[in-house]
């Protein structure tokens, strides 16, 4: 059985020697990597109002603005987008979702950002965040001073823990 040299068991096993890196080298040197330019952030997108119908703007009128107070201490915001009738900007946890109204069949107001999968779901009481796409409400219990009110009233005005 022939013995194996030293650069042999190397190359066998993918081991650089000495002699190899010493021819290696100069050729490593003399291809140096190309000057790096600098790549610009994409600016955003510009929010592109949607046409939204009459049934839409007609839900638009019921959407409950300005800063609602949620479980745990959280809160969410919602503005009307000026010059943009029926689109609202909701705000949660410094994250903003441009928000339009669609239709359901049980009159609750539903407010959606398709593109980020987000949907704002209305009802006389309490409101909620849901996250679409993976199936979790992201903020829950949250209520303007309209349901509070409506709450408070349909509770006899006595204020209740929940249970």
């Amino acid at each position: 059985m022939k013995s194996l040299t030293a650069i042999g068991i190397a190359a066998l096993f993918g081991l650089a020697t000495s002699a190899a890196v010493a021819q290696t080298a100069p050729a490593k040197q003399a291809a140096k990597p190309a000057a790096k330019t600098a790549v610009k952030p994409a600016a955003a997108e510009p929010v592109v109002p949607q046409a939204l119908n009459a049934t839409q703007l007609d839900i638009a009128k019921r959407v409950h603005t300005g800063k609602a107070a949620c479980e745990f201490d959280q809160s969410v915001s919602v503005t009307p987008v000026t010059n943009h009738p029926g689109h609202f900007t909701l705000g949660f946890k410094n994250v903003n979702y441009t928000m339009v109204p669609e239709a359901t069949t049980t009159g609750a107001v539903r407010l959606e950002d398709k593109k980020a999968g987000v949907v704002w779901l209305q009802i006389a009481n309490k409101s909620m965040l849901m996250n679409t796409k993976i199936g979790q409400r992201l903020v829950d219990a949250c209520q303007h001073a309209e349901q509070r009110a409506f709450a408070d009233a349909n509770r006899g005005g006595k204020p209740q823990l929940l249970q």
